[in-house]
């Protein structure tokens, strides 16, 4: 019921098929569900967290394009960095690489070093500024553990605020007569109902349960 907002800038992103536009991601079907990947151009792996959530995507994204929705998984690394690793970590979703594109920026997924100075606004609060003096000790407020961006970025091979700069969401679309509409976005914990490995979580006798950044990649 939230107010459908038309995309008028021609946004382009690399795929296995070649350059593509946003509404060439729809592949034909009316809706298209984008999952922000946080995979900045320095890191030589994906995030754990993301990586986590991402071991749910390969069987729904079948089911999802069988229900006129297509899916895609967007990060702003080369797109031979994400298809590598997503060999690596056995998926098969589609993956397209926004690198050049101001997409990540537009919906909130990913920020610059400006921004990280002057207040990063994710999930739709105003994070508190970092000084360039304490920029390699970037924190991301939104992680439940304290250690999470040292811990992702060590992980993904980057250094902090790098690490910082990129953030996990969704975003969704849809093609009414041509145009492309941009109709919801979420973030932060409002990405918790994707962890499949969360709604298991929630019905186990101890719940989350979680005292510490407990969760890994699956080859790790």
């Amino acid at each position: 019921a939230l107010p459908w907002v038309r995309i008028d800038k021609d946004y382009r992103f690399d795929t296995e098929q070649g350059s593509a536009s946003l509404a060439d991601l729809f592949g034909g079907r009316s809706q298209l569900l984008v999952y922000h990947f946080m995979f900045g151009p320095s890191y030589l792996a994906g995030c754990p967290s993301c990586s986590a959530i991402a071991d749910g995507f390969n069987g729904t994204q079948t089911h999802l394009q069988n229900h006129d929705v297509a899916f895609w998984a967007v990060s702003r690394a080369p797109l031979a960095t994400l298809l590598g690793y997503r060999e690596r970590m056995g998926w098969h979703f589609p993956w397209a690489s926004s690198s050049g594109s101001d997409f990540n920026f537009d919906f909130g997924a990913s920020f610059t070093p400006e921004q990280q100075e002057s207040g990063i606004v994710y999930n739709y609060q105003a994070e508190p500024p970092v000084p360039r003096a304490a920029i390699d000790d970037a924190s991301i407020p939104s992680r439940a553990t304290p250690d999470g961006a040292s811990r992702g970025a060590s992980s993904a091979s980057t250094d902090v605020a790098s690490y910082a700069r990129e953030r996990p969401g969704m975003s969704a679309f849809a093609m009414q007569d041509g145009e492309v509409f941009h109709t919801y976005s979420a973030y932060s914990r409002g990405l918790d109902a994707l962890w499949s490995t969360y709604t298991w979580l929630d019905r186990a006798p101890l719940g989350r349960n979680e005292q510490e950044y407990w969760w890994r990649r699956h080859d790790d």
